[in-house]
């Protein structure tokens, strides 16, 4: 209870949906909280570890509404503790954390090997949480839509213009589709969104799309950039005729209308936090702890699963240490019974028991 009173005070001025959803998770981790409190990872355990100072993060807005649920909790648990957290994309995380300005960053997507000589040290990599990048539209009457990778990748690459275009219709026979002209809706910012959802057309739709796989893309001109997966949803929601890339908790947040999509089996299917646990699991984990789950194989896969990492250096000074292995634990241990009520899936077993792990690394020297 102590948890849900401190998350309503917390919620005070944000948007009904992002407070109702901030609400549920603490209330549903209040009942297990004394079980949280006597977790494996001794980094956790409130009775044994009680710390003061603060830390500061920014990065991925998908990691965003766990962020703002998991500090309010943690609070409970640290209750000397401070942490921040500001969104702004995951190219934004990783170059505070490379300028020091954060002490941890969000990134849905691995340094890339370009951006490497900027950091100063070893980087740990803690996946976080998993979930779908939903194809969202805004078509009147059209609820069952399906897209297949070189659809989408046409449609994103303005090939394909209008909803009743014969390579959509061919998708959704039984379905009529309106001559609505389509209006692409694009992250403005270097994104990690970006990155998996790039990533997922390179995979399943080779010499279709032609754009390549980044942060950021160059879109054509017709296209219409928002700010964070909010401001694409937003868009979207506003638009007639429109459809964009946009992460499931967003989504859902939203109330928009996504597709489903054609995965390696070539099965359709839509996200869920089940189908992307599914992609997840066939996923093969680097030595890092990083991983892909696009594209993943396994006839109930979402195709577009990606996953969000917190990024801290190994190497700690002073008291930063000890605050970030609390913290980073908590987000890989007791935080993550938070994350099916924010429409976040939670690691597979045996992810999170490597995770948990790597925790005892940070502030080490090898």
């Amino acid at each position: 209870m102590q948890c849900r009173r401190r998350q309503r005070l917390a919620t005070v001025g944000l948007p009904l949906m992002a407070a109702a959803l901030l609400l549920a998770a603490c209330g549903s981790s209040s009942s297990s909280s004394s079980s949280s409190s006597s977790s494996s990872s001794p980094s956790c355990n409130a009775a044994s570890n009680k710390l003061s100072g603060t830390l500061n993060g920014s990065g991925s807005t998908f990691q965003t509404v766990f962020q703002q649920s998991a500090i309010q909790c943690f609070k409970t648990i640290q209750p000397a503790m401070t942490v921040n957290y500001g969104s702004g994309g995951s190219g934004k995380g990783r170059t505070d954390l490379a300028s020091g300005v954060v002490n941890y960053a969000g990134s849905d997507s691995p340094i890339p090997q370009s951006d490497l000589s900027q950091f100063k040290g070893t980087v740990l990599y803690f996946p976080t949480v998993i979930a779908p990048i939903t194809i969202s539209y805004n078509l009147s009457g059209v609820s069952n839509l399906k897209l297949s990778g070189p659809v989408i990748a046409k449609i994103f690459s303005a090939q394909i213009t209008t909803w009743n275009d014969p390579a959509i219709t061919d998708l959704n026979k039984g379905t009529t589709l309106p001559s609505t002209k389509i209006t692409v809706a694009r992250r403005s910012d270097s994104s990690g969104t970006t990155q998996n959802f790039s990533d997922f057309l390179v995979k399943s739709a080779p010499g279709v799309w032609t754009l390549g796989t980044s942060s950021t893309i160059s879109w054509p001109a017709t296209t219409v950039g928002g700010n964070g997966n909010g401001g694409v949803a937003s868009i979207i929601k506003s638009t007639d005729g429109a459809v964009g890339y946009v992460d499931y908790p967003d989504a859902k947040a939203s109330g928009l209308t996504f597709a489903s999509v054609q995965n390696t089996a070539e099965n359709f299917v839509a996200p869920s936090l089940e189908s992307a646990t599914s992609a997840a699991s066939h996923a093969t984990i680097q030595p890092n702890l990083t991983f892909t789950a696009i594209w993943a194989p396994g006839a109930d896969s979402y195709p577009i699963t990606y996953q969000s990492w917190v990024l801290v250096y190994q190497s700690q000074s002073g008291e930063n240490g000890p605050l970030l292995q609390a913290w980073v634990g908590y987000l890989v241990g007791p935080g993550q019974q938070l994350l099916p009520d924010l429409n976040y899936a939670p690691l597979p077993s045996n992810m999170q028991s490597m995770t948990e792990a790597q925790v005892s690394k940070i502030g080490s020297t090898s």
